[in-house]
């Protein structure tokens, strides 16, 4: 029996670098001066490329949000593992096609909307830490589930996944939020995956391996 657990945390102010990040580049750096006080300058180095590695990883950029009807942006940075068809979407038990995005630790990981909708359900379960590119990461790890529906009734189910290193996934609304195409929703620490369910209406415009940026590729769109 898998425990449910809150993902949720109120949205901080948007600032270049996540706010989430802030607490993990200050300790890296005093660490680092630590060590320069102590003349180990092998070792405070290290330490300042630990926060530059941060820094650098909770990058928030602002992102051109494509415009038109019916248009499907992606909800993360990375790399599309795969596109199925004929998927049977957690919670809604509905017939899908299911997009898979891997991101590495070198991709952002702020998480965007990918159509103007109210958040219908949303569910955190804890779970497992495999390589968010295997399979059964869908099932088994750390995830949080959202339901999407847009004001035509249309359902898109998306699921943030925990990957090997990833330990606290974020989402910064509760159920009942709307949201446009494109805005920030939450984040996903340390490497991890994002999953949609798109409806069988949708045509899917990328494929296995393409490389796709959140808020500004158009993975697909209501035929």
């Amino acid at each position: 029996m898998e425990k449910l657990i809150d993902s949720y945390r109120p949205m901080p102010r948007q600032m270049y670098i996540a706010k989430e990040g802030h607490p993990f580049i200050a300790i890296a750096a005093v660490i680092s001066l630590f060590f320069f006080a102590v003349e180990l300058s092998s070792v405070a180095m290290f330490f300042i490329g630990v926060a530059a590695f941060v820094t650098y990883f909770f990058r928030n950029p602002e992102r051109t949000v494509p415009k038109g009807e019916g248009l499907i942006i992606s909800p993360a940075d990375g790399r599309v593992l795969k596109v199925e068809n004929d998927i049977v979407a957690p919670e809604t038990g509905k017939k899908t096609t299911k997009v898979s995005i891997f991101m590495s630790v070198l991709n952002v990981h702020i998480n965007r909307f990918p159509v103007s909708a109210t958040v219908k359900k949303i569910r955190y379960f804890a779970g497992k830490f495999f390589v968010a590119s295997l399979d059964k990461a869908s099932e088994k790890n750390e995830r949080n589930l959202l339901v999407l529906e847009d004001d035509e009734g249309r359902e898109i189910v998306m699921v943030q996944i925990a990957g090997l290193i990833a330990r606290r996934i974020i989402c910064y609304f509760k159920e009942g939020a709307s949201l446009e195409r494109g805005d920030r929703f939450g984040l996903i620490r340390f490497g991890s995956r994002v999953d949609l369910y798109l409806s069988p209406e949708t045509m899917v415009d990328v494929k296995k391996g393409d490389r796709v940026i959140s808020g500004s590729t158009i993975i697909g769109r209501y035929l």
